[in-house]
């Protein structure tokens, strides 16, 4: 294994986010045979509808901040490796360690990098200005955290949904919990106040083509296989812990934020 890849890793696993992790961090795909920014439609610019559905929603979400909700979209700003697995720990029916599960974070965290990389490189081409720079509104990040970064897409989003879609594919039976998650998780950026709902969608699509691109790699294939018996294993294992608090959980996942 790369140098960087044990960067990367070391990182994912003492909690630095993932979106911060150094640019020569390792991918999965070939250089350039992938470009999200010939992918995704424009971001939208003032006289596009969806520049006012932006501007709508940002302003008709502002209650949810001091709300249970509102604190969910609080804890989903953190990325780092121990934060993501609680977060997806109901939805996956385990309480998911780190350390117990090495071969899963190293698929998470390459895939990561890799559908980030595209995610910065679209946010610089597109230079879409963040909701709250647009319009006054509370946010739950403070704006001197996001200096310097574009609201399309969602780095957040990206990251949290290629979470969603490789614990998905690992965990076919978890599937619906697990991508509903990984929706709100998305989501609680647009609760947070610090992207707009179209940068979301964007994030979204940024994942799923990635993975799509990823899926025809043999290394990634490899590692995916090694993953999907690591975390069988897991699951399987009577001594496997238990998230708690989910029912909780499982009712602000449910909530329709707009």
């Amino acid at each position: 294994m790369a140098r960087s890849t044990f960067i990367a890793l070391a990182a994912l696993a003492i909690g630095v986010p993932a979106l911060v992790v150094a640019q020569d961090t390792p991918t999965y795909l070939p250089d350039g045979s992938l470009d999200m920014t010939q992918i995704l439609p424009p971001a939208p610019v003032k006289g596009d509808p969806r520049y006012e559905a932006d501007r709508r929603i940002f302003k008709a979400t502002r209650h949810w901040l001091g709300t249970p909700r509102g604190d969910m979209a609080t804890r989903d700003v953190r990325t780092g490796g121990p934060a993501m697995a609680e977060a997806f720990s109901c939805s996956l029916g385990i309480k998911l360690d780190p350390a117990m599960a090495p071969k899963t974070m190293k698929l998470i965290a390459i895939g990561g990098a890799t559908a980030n990389a595209q995610s910065r490189a679209s946010k610089d081409f597109f230079k879409r200005l963040r909701p709250y720079q647009i319009d006054k509104g509370k946010t739950c990040q403070a704006p001197g955290e996001l200096a310097g970064s574009y609201d399309y897409p969602s780095g957040h989003t990206t990251w949290g949904w290629t979470w969603a879609i490789i614990l998905a594919n690992l965990a076919p039976d978890r599937a619906t919990p697990i991508l509903q998650r990984g929706r709100a998780y998305g989501e609680s950026r647009v609760v947070c106040g610090v992207h707009n709902y179209s940068a979301i969608e964007a994030g979204r699509v940024t994942a799923s083509a990635t993975y799509a691109a990823e899926l025809g790699q043999p290394e990634f294939q490899a590692d995916l296989a090694a993953a999907r018996a690591e975390l069988t294993a897991l699951r399987a294992s009577p001594a496997a812990p238990k998230p708690e608090k989910c029912a909780a959980e499982a009712n602000l996942v449910a909530l329709h934020i707009l």
